[in-house]
């Protein structure tokens, strides 16, 4: 929808979105590194890219923890 549309491009545009009381949304940076392919072993270049991160708040945190702690 228009919101995660609006959302994504956001973060592509080097910005960083707070929702109070509910956490934020940012993008972090992964470099270029050596994996292996866990099928032959062979090494394997992974190649550097973006990914989203989300934060959770402090409110949201507690939210989430007061209600696992009651089931």
């Amino acid at each position: 929808g228009v919101i995660i549309d609006t959302m994504s491009q956001t973060l592509v545009e080097g910005g960083r979105i707070e929702i109070r009381g509910f956490g934020s949304f940012c993008l972090n940076y992964r470099p270029e590194r050596l994996g292996r392919n866990p099928k032959s072993g062979e090494s394997v270049v992974v190649p550097a890219k973006y990914v989203p991160h989300f934060k959770a708040g402090k409110e949201m945190r507690l939210r989430v923890d007061g209600a696992v702690q009651e089931a």
